[in-house]
């Protein structure tokens, strides 16, 4: 296990000088559900932008995971040269899962809610901007997780997290609540019960023991502290982040999570955290509910974790004259 060191903020995904644009049709994969701003009608907006781009390319607009799989199986198919995603992340997700050591260019429009991984590509956030990146078409490839055979863009948690994405999901869908109103409801809800998870952790030969309210794995190191809490240095430095919370309770946990916002975290007193290429996660459980990129599934245990370096071709800003990848 290597020790997780601080991050200079001033670092981005960057891009390689050498891979420059060789799309030519381009695919587009829209969620309509997505963000705040319904996509029927910025699509209706940018439908010429988009067409010019695709050059005869589908261009799909979809609601579910089985329309995002088949639409990206169609660009395959047709030999497209990329495929854009629309959405948030976890959209995102399920189109890059499929173009993963593939040579097919992987692009994305910031039209969620978050976009974290839009943000740690150093890509605009307004979607008009996103397309003249896309335009560009500069390549570089990035790293993605791997756990069980799933891929993750951004992060993989398993304990308090899923637990909540699952309640605040059941609220959405039963009750009709908003979002937001689903998710501080489900995160009420779980620190009432606040369950903890018994765990051995194995990483370049080390292993232990411990007993944690939340596991978090990342693809490559996340700042934890401060107010650029959340965000990625770099997506290609060919490691997985991992932090375990300390055993503590449930309102300890809340000034936990402020003392990160604050920037006054203390890792040997609230967490443990360090770098590795792969990892596996035992439990006495049959199997573990997971949260990859905030997307909810189930799979069996042990956990093997790993990093799957430049696996990901991506579509990213120019970069700046002068610098390196």
């Amino acid at each position: 296990m290597k020790p997780l060191l601080p991050l200079d903020e001033s670092m981005h995904a960057q891009t390689d000088p050498q891979e420059r644009p060789a799309a030519r049709r381009i695919a587009f994969v829209l969620n309509e559900h997505a963000g705040n701003e319904p996509c029927r009608d910025w699509l209706k907006r940018a439908r010429s932008r988009i067409e010019a781009l695709a050059a005869g390319a589908p261009i799909r607009l979809v609601s579910d995971g089985e329309q995002i799989r088949a639409a990206v199986l169609e660009a395959l198919a047709l030999g497209c040269d990329a495929v854009v995603a629309g959405g948030g992340d976890g959209t995102l997700n399920a189109v890059a899962s499929q173009l993963v050591a593939t040579p097919v260019a992987f692009g994305v429009l910031p039209l969620g809610t978050l976009n974290h991984f839009a943000k740690d590509l150093g890509l605009p956030l307004d979607a008009d901007e996103a397309l003249q990146v896309i335009e560009a078409g500069h390549t570089s490839r990035v790293d993605v997780g791997e756990v069980n055979g799933q891929l993750f863009l951004n992060n993989s948690s398993l304990g308090l997290y899923p637990d909540i994405v699952l309640d605040r999901q059941r609220q959405q869908s039963r009750l009709g609540r908003g979002k937001w109103t689903a998710f501080a409801w489900a995160l009420w809800s779980a620190l009432r019960r606040y369950p903890f998870m018994s765990v051995r952790l194995t990483a370049d030969g080390q292993s232990f023991a411990q007993r944690t309210p939340f596991v978090f794995i990342g693809n490559n190191a996340y700042q934890m502290q401060g107010f650029q809490i959340g965000q990625r240095a770099t997506l290609r430095d060919g490691m997985l982040s991992v932090y375990v919370a300390h055993r503590t309770g449930r309102w300890r946990l809340l000034r936990l999570g402020l003392r990160a916002w604050t920037g006054r975290l203390r890792q040997s007193r609230d967490f443990r955290a360090f770098l590795t290429e792969e990892l596996r996660i035992d439990t006495h459980h049959a199997w573990l509910r997971v949260a990859n990129d905030g997307e909810l599934c189930r799979l069996a245990t042990p956990l093997h974790y790993r990093i799957r370096a430049g696996a990901l071709r991506v579509i990213t800003p120019a970069p700046v004259a002068g610098t390196g990848p």
